[in-house]
């Protein structure tokens, strides 16, 4: 019984931990606006991820792409654009240390991502342009770095590079599974140039005025940038870049989570075909130890088929019985867990569907029903005279 108490429990926790996980995910992208639009470097199929996102290196997307795609004459609908490119990286301040992540972005930030300054200021379009070398803190890097000490004004340490700090992000916290306030804000040139050394963006966020002119903007986006790549094609099979709306994330993201929860779940069910194996064997020393009772239970009339039917409903009873505990400790596992989330500061919704438990009570049986059909038969075709000799 306790090899199904635990597959049918871990059946429970895994779709409800994955339901959690990806209602988490969902509502966070979904707070960051569903009239964003995001274009990546390398070209990819209708329903696929860029291999940029896989973390393949792809150079296709540059600085003059941003400019073009930020000129009303060429995309209209777009109110304001953003281009990044992210690193890792050590910032020092006196002895002080912190790895961080490092986001060269240009001026638009603000306007696209959310967030505010909670002092200074953020870094301006000739600041950006003429690759300064200022920097904006979030608000976890300046308590690791400075503690209680004032930070603007200080000068800071990237590669060997010297920042001066001109703003502090106010506490944002995790939104779309990334942490707003353990990073530091620098001008998308100074951070090409000087920090990392290359040509190109990694992505290209823009925000469309109104929900309706997304599929608009997105044509919009890329007519510009097949021109820009000199692509005659206009199918977009010779694309190399992605332009994805917010919509189209959140279903390639729902396709991704719901593909993942649904294999754990029948990696875990596995321990109930192990489970299943167990009951067999148990089934069958039952059989041996009781061949006395099968042999008079024959004797005083009972046929074949009452013999297996009694053999094969305590197989279902015993699967049944594990399955019923099976779904309680499960239910409540994932409850401790979601509030266990929640404390740690995410949204977490404690989710068990309907769904779930009929899967488990359904597999519970099938197994008793699978698993004990064998020692059932076996005990169905004992002979009563051999049965009741039996020692």
């Amino acid at each position: 019984m306790l090899g199904i108490i635990i597959g049918v429990a871990a059946v429970i926790i895994i779709m409800s931990l994955g339901a959690g996980a990806q209602s988490l995910i969902l509502s966070q992208v979904k707070s960051l606006g569903t009239n964003l639009i995001g274009v990546l470097p390398g070209g990819s199929e209708k329903d696929e991820p860029p291999a940029s996102v896989m973390g393949v290196t792809i150079t296709t997307l540059t600085y003059d792409d941003l400019m073009a795609i930020n000129d009303k004459k060429n995309v209209p609908n777009l109110t304001s654009v953003v281009g990044y490119y992210n690193g890792q990286g050590t910032i020092t301040w006196q002895n002080n240390s912190y790895d961080t992540s490092l986001k060269g972005s240009t001026v638009g930030y603000l306007d696209v991502e959310g967030g505010e300054v909670a002092q200074g200021r953020f870094f301006t379009e000739e600041e950006e342009r003429s690759l300064a070398r200022v920097i904006v803190l979030g608000s976890t890097v300046k308590k690791e770095l400075f503690g209680e000490s004032d930070a603007l004004g200080q000068y800071v340490k990237i590669k060997k590079q010297t920042f001066q700090v001109i703003g502090i992000m106010k506490e944002r916290g995790t939104v779309a599974m990334q942490d707003y306030d353990d990073q530091v804000f620098i001008p998308l040139k100074t951070m090409q140039k000087i920090i990392a050394g290359v040509n190109h963006l990694g992505l290209v966020r823009g925000k469309v005025d109104y929900d309706e002119n997304v599929e608009k903007t997105i044509t919009d986006v890329k007519a510009t940038l097949r021109e820009q790549h000199d692509i005659k094609d206009q199918s977009g099979k010779d694309d190399d870049f992605t332009v994805r709306s917010a919509a189209q994330a959140l279903e390639m993201i729902s396709t991704i989570t719901n593909a993942l929860k649904y294999f754990l779940a029948a990696i875990a069910a596995l321990s109930l075909i192990v489970g299943g194996i167990g009951i067999m064997n148990i089934m069958l020393v039952s059989v041996t130890e009781r061949t006395r009772e099968i042999g008079l239970r024959k004797a005083v009339g009972a046929n074949n088929l009452n013999i297996m039917m009694q053999f094969l409903s305590e197989a279902i009873a015993i699967t049944m019985i594990g399955g019923i505990i099976g779904i309680i400790s499960g239910v409540l596992i994932s409850y401790v867990v979601s509030i266990v989330f929640n404390i740690l500061g995410y949204d977490w919704e404690f989710l068990v569907s309907i769904f779930s438990i009929l899967t488990a009570v359904g597999i519970s049986a099938l197994i008793g029903v699978v698993f004990g059909l064998f020692p059932a038969r076996k005990a169905s075709k004992l002979q009563p005279v051999e049965a009741l000799r039996h020692e």
